[in-house]
């Protein structure tokens, strides 16, 4: 809820959104764990998508951007992915990020837990995602473990920054 008791809305994520990702995008991460516009919206038009945006008055205040996808094999940090021959076998979050305007009131808790029961009623049984920049602590809170990298995940964990750890949670 925002400090003035207006509740956010919470929606799927769109291709529109993308200025208002980028945007936040940015302001999050450093240049290096940034991603294109097409690596972004790969994600979000995935057939088994589960993106979804935070607003308040219209304005993305947090995204985040997840789908169904083969267990143990994240995509590589700034592909852009096709949906031919992709599996559903595990929810993947991709990215969580809210704006500074949108922060301390559980914004991205929300998001998370609107995906995770949606790909929960859609019979996914487990999480899974790389915490980037240090968010360890974060994705912990959230009910996911921290786990040794299988070794073909090993290999993208650079990709994705010096300070990536490998993180699963059973739905």
């Amino acid at each position: 809820m925002r400090p003035n008791g207006e509740a956010a809305v919470i929606r799927t994520l769109l291709v529109a959104d993308l200025p208002g990702v980028v945007g936040i995008q940015a302001a999050s991460y450093p240049l290096s764990l940034r991603e294109g516009r097409d690596a972004l919206a790969s994600r979000i038009t995935l057939p088994s998508s589960y993106c979804l945006a935070a607003t308040w008055g219209g304005v993305l205040q947090g995204y985040l951007l997840a789908h169904g996808w083969t267990s143990e094999s994240p995509p590589a940090f700034g592909s852009v992915l096709a949906s031919e021959g992709i599996g559903s076998e595990v929810l993947y979050i991709h990215d969580l990020a809210v704006a500074a305007s949108g922060g301390g009131v559980r914004l991205g808790r929300e998001l998370v837990a609107r995906a995770v029961a949606s790909s929960r009623s859609q019979g996914l049984r487990r999480a899974e995602l790389i915490a980037v920049d240090g968010a360890v602590g974060y994705w912990l809170k959230a009910g996911f473990t921290k786990s040794p990298a299988p070794p073909n995940v090993a290999r993208k964990l650079p990709s994705y920054g010096p300070r990536s750890s490998w993180m699963a949670m059973e739905l």
